[in-house]
This record gives C-alpha cells, sequence and structure tokens, in this order.
C-alpha cells in the first residue's frame, strides 16, 4: 500500500498553528470531520483512546496518530506540518512538528496496519523528513510526499 493511495493531499496543512497536543487533536479532529462528513467527536475520541494506550510520536518530531472510525469508507490520512512544534510525549522525548492523522473503517485490519507501515516507512527516511520541514506550501509538501512515495515503491 503506498501513501498516495489515502492521503488528502487537498487537506495538507503547511503551517497549523496548535499549541498543545490537545488543540493539535481537536483541530485535526475538525479538518477530517469537515473533509469526511463525520462527528468530530467521533474522530476525537478515536484518535485520543488510541493514544491513551500509548504515544503515537514515532520520533524525530513525527507523530503518526490514528484510530477507527464508524462511517468511515476508506482509510484516510492528512498531513500537517506544525507552525511550532509541540510537546507530545513521543518515544524519544522530543516535541512534534510533523504529523500525519490516519483513520480507518473498524473492518480494516490488516489494510489499516499497511497503512501504518507505508506512512512509517516514509518517516523514517531522514532526508524526506528535512524536505517536509522546508517545504512551505502544500503544492511542496504534496512533490515530497509524491517523491518518497514513488522512492518507496521502486
Amino acid at each position: 500500500m503506498q501513501l498516495t493511495e489515502f492521503l488528502d493531499f487537498d487537506s495538507i496543512k503547511p503551517a497549523l498553528s496548535a499549541g498543545t497536543k490537545r488543540s493539535l487533536f481537536t483541530q485535526l479532529a475538525t479538518l477530517a470531520s469537515e473533509r469526511l462528513n463525520l462527528d468530530r467527536s467521533a474522530i476525537l475520541d478515536s484518535i485520543s483512546k488510541r493514544e491513551s494506550l500509548g504515544s503515537t510520536g514515532f520520533g524525530q518530531g513525527v507523530a503518526i496518530p490514528h484510530g477507527k472510525v464508524d462511517g468511515l469508507a476508506r482509510i484516510y490520512c492528512l498531513f500537517a506540518r506544525l507552525a511550532e512544534p509541540v510537546r507530545y510525549k513521543a518515544i524519544d522525548g522530543g516535541p512534534v512538528d510533523l504529523v500525519f492523522v490516519l483513520l480507518s473503517p473498524p473492518d480494516a485490519g490488516a489494510d489499516h496496519l499497511k497503512a501504518l507501515a507505508a506512512v512509517s516507512r516514509l518517516v523514517r527516511h531522514g532526508p524526506t523528513i528535512e524536505k517536509l520541514r522546508g517545504a512551505r506550501t502544500r503544492d511542496a509538501i504534496a512533490a515530497v510526499l509524491i517523491g518518497a512515495d514513488e522512492r518507496d515503491a521502486a
């Protein structure tokens, strides 16, 4: 599974101001609910419940909050580069400034894991992370993500 199969390129946020992890989750849930026409609180509850099991802070300033949402027809991902890093309790203890939100239908077990693997492959590549930090527009971020996806597919 490739990132381009489920990433909502129109929802990329190049400079989201969050302030706190809680505010970040609320804003991301709001963005996703508007794009998916689903209840914001259901999305927020899903990613918050998953976060309570253990941090989705991947390290190197990257987080992948994720969850399963009733009523969702397909796997969905949005990306935000934060204007300022937020404290996140990531595995490396560092703040987070790059966030991929991954939402799946409740019955998407294997596909949910494949989508998580696709995102994690991308964020393990240091040069891609640095390019994402340097990209200032939605189009520039999209180009970095498409390039990384093509690299991973090769």
